[in-house]
Order: C-alpha cells, then sequence, then structure tokens
C-alpha cells in the first residue's frame, strides 16, 4: 500500500507539473500590444490574420489582446509597468521614451525593422460636416474668428502632435518666421473649444457630441467617417499640404524577454510586412509601405504633398524640446488662453 501511495503521489506531482508547463505555455504564447487611439479596428484585422497565419505555420496557437488610448499616456503605462510584448505607436517620440527613461527597448529600435520600423505611413488631413458651411480648404482657415476647432491635445496624444506641427510646417513653408508661426498656433488653438486626450475622443467631440466645424486628425480615421455610417453628414477635405505620419512599431525586449514571447512577438512585427497585413492595412485607409499593395489602392488615396518632422524640425527631439516640453510654445500658448 505504501507503494501505492508513493506511486500515486508521483502521478499527481507529473500532473501538476504538466499543468504547470501547460500553463506557462500558454502564458510563452500571448501578446499584448499596447497601441494608440485610432488603431482599434486595424489591429482587430490584423491579429485575427497573423494567429491565422502563425497556427498554419508552426502548430501554436496564439492569443493577443489589445490595449488603446492616447500615444504618449500610453508611453507612460508601459513606462510605469504595463507588460506590453510590443508597442504600435504613433510617433517616435512614445518609443523613445521607454529606451531613454525606462530601458526597455536599445536606442537603435528604429533599424530593426524595414522603413525606420514604420510599417504604414499617413498624413493630417480635416473633416467638415456636409456641405463645408465653413468653407475651410487649407490651414490658413482654422486660424480664422468663427470657426471652431477640434484637435487632440499634443500633450497627451500624438495625433495633437502631428496636427500642431503640421500648421507649425504649413506656415513655415509659406515663409513665415517662427514668431509668426507661434501667432499662427495661437491662433488657431484659440478657436479649439475643447482638447481632448486622444485622437478618438477627438473624434467622438465632433461627430457625436455635435462641436466644432472641422477635426485635424489622422486621414485614416477621416476616411473611416467618410466612407462609413457618417458619410452623409461628413466630408474630407485635404489641405495643400501637410505632415507625414510615420507610425513606429517595436518590440519591449525587457518584457518578452523575461515572459519568453520574443520569437511570437517578433513575427507578428514581421508580419506587419508582409502582403497579407498591407492589404488589410490599406483596407484601413493606411498607406502601406509595400508599393505593389499600394498601386492596387491608389485610387482610394488622394495626392497631397507632405513634409515630415525632420525636414522641417530637424528632428523628434527637436520637435519635443521646443514645442512639447514643460515651457514649450504649446505650454506658452495655453497659458496666454487662460
Amino acid at each position: 500500500m505504501a507503494g501505492w501511495g508513493r506511486a500515486l503521489r508521483g502521478v499527481g506531482a507529473g500532473i501538476v507539473a504538466l499543468a504547470a508547463a501547460a500553463q506557462t505555455a500558454h502564458a510563452e504564447t500571448s501578446l499584448l500590444n499596447v497601441s494608440y487611439d485610432v488603431t482599434r479596428e486595424l489591429y482587430k484585422d490584423i491579429n485575427a490574420s497573423f494567429i491565422a497565419d502563425y497556427q498554419k505555420k508552426t502548430g501554436e496557437t496564439v492569443s493577443i489582446k489589445q490595449s488603446h488610448g492616447a500615444s504618449s499616456a500610453q508611453a507612460l503605462s508601459v513606462l510605469q509597468g504595463l507588460q506590453a510584448d510590443v508597442v504600435t505607436m504613433n510617433q517616435p517620440n512614445d518609443i523613445d521614451l521607454l529606451a531613454e527613461r525606462g530601458h526597455l527597448v536599445p536606442a537603435n529600435w528604429r533599424t530593426r525593422l524595414p522603413d525606420d520600423s514604420a510599417p504604414y505611413t499617413t498624413t493630417m488631413v480635416f473633416l467638415v460636416r456636409k456641405g463645408n458651411p465653413k468653407h475651410i480648404k487649407d490651414w490658413d482657415d482654422l486660424a480664422k474668428p468663427g470657426v471652431q476647432v477640434v484637435i487632440a491635445n499634443p500633450k497627451t496624444s500624438g495625433n495633437g502632435r502631428y496636427a500642431y506641427l503640421a500648421a507649425w510646417g504649413y506656415r513655415k513653408q509659406q515663409g513665415a518666421t517662427d514668431a509668426q508661426a507661434l501667432d499662427f498656433e495661437r491662433a488657431l488653438l484659440k478657436n479649439v473649444p475643447v482638447l481632448d486626450t486622444g485622437g478618438r475622443g477627438a473624434t467622438t467631440t465632433f461627430t457625436q457630441r455635435g462641436i466644432g466645424d472641422v477635426l485635424v486628425t489622422f486621414e485614416n480615421e477621416v476616411a473611416l467617417i467618410d466612407t462609413g455610417v457618417g458619410a452623409k453628414d461628413f466630408e474630407a477635405v485635404y489641405p495643400s499640404v501637410s505632415l507625414l505620419a510615420e507610425p513606429p512599431v517595436t518590440i519591449v525586449d525587457k518584457v518578452v524577454d523575461k515572459r519568453g514571447s520574443r520569437k511570437v512577438a517578433q513575427a507578428y512585427l514581421d508580419y506587419l510586412y508582409t502582403p497579407a497585413a498591407q492589404e488589410i492595412i490599406a483596407r484601413h485607409h493606411l498607406r502601406p509601405r509595400d508599393a505593389g499593395v499600394l498601386a492596387k489602392h491608389a485610387s482610394e488615396f488622394k495626392p497631397i504633398k507632405t513634409f515630415t518632422v525632420e525636414q522641417m524640425f530637424g528632428s523628434w527631439q527637436n520637435a519635443q524640446a521646443m514645442h512639447f516640453a514643460d515651457g514649450g510654445t504649446f505650454d506658452q500658448i495655453v497659458s496666454d488662453r487662460k
């Protein structure tokens, strides 16, 4: 009987060990993608496609969870401990923060994937109410008296930063000095009734709360409304020039190494550059990097002249320090409004 008892205890221990191993295996095949506000629908479709593709190739089952919010707020959450295996942000500063202050990713994270680790591009355009009653056509119109402009808060949102920098760059391209560009931003922001923390919140303010004459946001967000259920109430307006947005992605090294999820996380980000994922990206009104996929959808993307942050401001670090750091131009404008 003692022998049976020892055998049963051995079997029980084996079952516990197998269960623990199964739990570990399950944990190693789950991912958390921490992303910005307006990519919910995009990654819902990409996740389903990747999961099917990865299982077909490896026989392994993967689960992917999403977290969405204002880009800079999301980056701060990861810095403060949110266990993101990958981050898919809308501007490089939010990933640089993880490298510089958290040492969660290496400083050269941009070099690890093609196109500076940005698998697609977009730009900033306008959404107006049907018929465009305020006759808004370009950035100058946003600074006119009597026009209400809805943008996200540049202090918390990459979406808001792109809008702010696009307006500044527009004025500079017209030969304005920095002082004149600052005056232009001051007039524009005087027309902003509310600064939502993220891009999707700004969209809700404009489309559902009925506030504002024009929404400034990413092209894909405008297209989602202009071609969807809101098409009867709104229309897109493309300015003469805008800022090129190159939303970057990276694995979070400290997290994937701790969780043992590096292989799956890397495969997930590599998948974003495949024709299948690039097709999904195009269907969500984001401009794919794949030349063949972009050519296939060329008629869906209106030509627009763009400039980059690097061309206009030298670097994202320069833009951050001048405009959005404490005491920068944005803080000066907000202080003047009080």
